[in-house]
């Protein structure tokens, strides 16, 4: 397996070590058949996806037993990753783009992750009420909450309340004062020393 997830996650088990090591051959065969990762990411997937996925384990450990909802998954980040991580905790990755949830599925299934339901629809249409949502820069943070609404549990087991946990790049100042939410920004350079983090950030919203 790359060993930049080991660096930054060393207590892996054999198990996790091997689903992790699946991931660029299973993802590099799907890409060919259906294009879910652009080709300049595909040879860089280990940073740019799966430990670019795995920042959000760095703010939050997830318990056994939560749930949590992965909204515009695309080809399964951040949620096959924190899946892989997390085996006791459930994951459903949903998408409006059925191509990409059939990769989600396959790929799921070939790892042997019974932890991953995906999802072909709209955020507001999933069932069910979850920990967290977390997701990747899929729009702005103001229409991305509305899309959350109703989405999350009433009580909160984390030392964080259930919320969002969301993947952004870039000056977050404007779009985060146009939401209007209470939020808090962690620098993924805090946990990773590799260039492609150095303007990547997670973005924590506490359900309002």
């Amino acid at each position: 397996m790359s060993k930049i997830i080991l660096k930054y996650f060393p207590q892996l088990s054999a198990e996790q070590k091997e689903q992790f090591a699946q991931l660029e051959p299973l993802y590099k065969d799907w890409n060919s058949k259906i294009n879910v990762i652009s080709r300049k990411d595909i040879e860089e997937l280990n940073v740019r996806h799966v430990l670019h996925s795995l920042g959000i384990a760095k703010v939050m450990d997830f318990l056994p037993g939560s749930s949590i909802l992965d909204i515009g998954t695309g080809g399964g980040f951040p949620g096959i990753p924190l899946a892989i991580l997390y085996p006791e905790s459930q994951f459903v990755l949903v998408d409006s783009i059925g191509k990409k949830i059939k990769v989600v599925n396959e790929v799921a299934q070939a790892l042997g992750l019974k932890n991953v339901t995906g999802i072909h629809g709209r955020a507001e249409t999933v069932p069910g009420q979850f920990d967290f949502v977390v997701s990747r820069a899929v729009t702005r943070m103001k229409p991305f909450y509305q899309w959350t609404k109703g989405k999350f549990k009433k009580e909160s087991k984390h030392p964080l309340k259930n919320g969002i946990l969301y993947l952004k790049g870039g000056d977050l100042a404007e779009e985060m004062l146009e939401s209007k939410l209470r939020y808090k920004v962690h620098d993924l350079t805090t946990y990773f020393k590799e260039d492609f983090f150095e303007t990547k950030k997670i973005v924590y919203v506490e359900k309002q």
